[in-house]
């Protein structure tokens, strides 16, 4: 049996490299120290990330994924029946994205970020219905 860790999000944080300009097309090596994982969940784990920027359409085949600002805004563009959705979520706001539900970040500010993702993940740089 695995012992339990209390986990604190500012010092996590505080590890973090702020990525300025994340873009779809940004390379783990230009994303690398934005994120981290801080523990196993289920069939993924607890993330957090600290960016500003647009990222990739993403998508979680295994189950839902939960999305909290702790920190800033962000838009979480959703693809829901082939139209988009938009939800700005602030600080302290939380949106559940559906399995299998094609997604993505426009970020022009910066934000802090958790999630609870289920793995695996697809990604894709176009617009998943192109």
């Amino acid at each position: 049996m695995s012992k339990s860790k209390v986990i604190c999000f500012t010092e996590e944080f505080e590890k973090l490299k702020f990525v300025k300009d994340r873009t779809p097309e940004s390379t783990g090596e230009q994303l690398e120290g934005a994120f981290a994982e801080l523990a196993p969940y289920r069939d993924g784990a607890l993330f957090i990330g600290h960016y500003a920027g647009n990222s990739e359409w993403e998508r979680h085949p295994q189950g839902d994924e939960i999305v909290y600002v702790l920190g800033g805004k962000t838009i979480l563009i959703v693809l829901v029946e082939n139209r988009e959705e938009r939800n700005l979520l602030e600080t302290g706001q939380f949106l559940i994205v559906p399995k299998n539900t094609w997604h993505r970040f426009e970020t022009p500010e910066g934000v802090k970020i958790m999630t609870v993702t289920p793995q695996p993940t697809d990604h894709s740089v176009s617009h998943p219905d192109d």
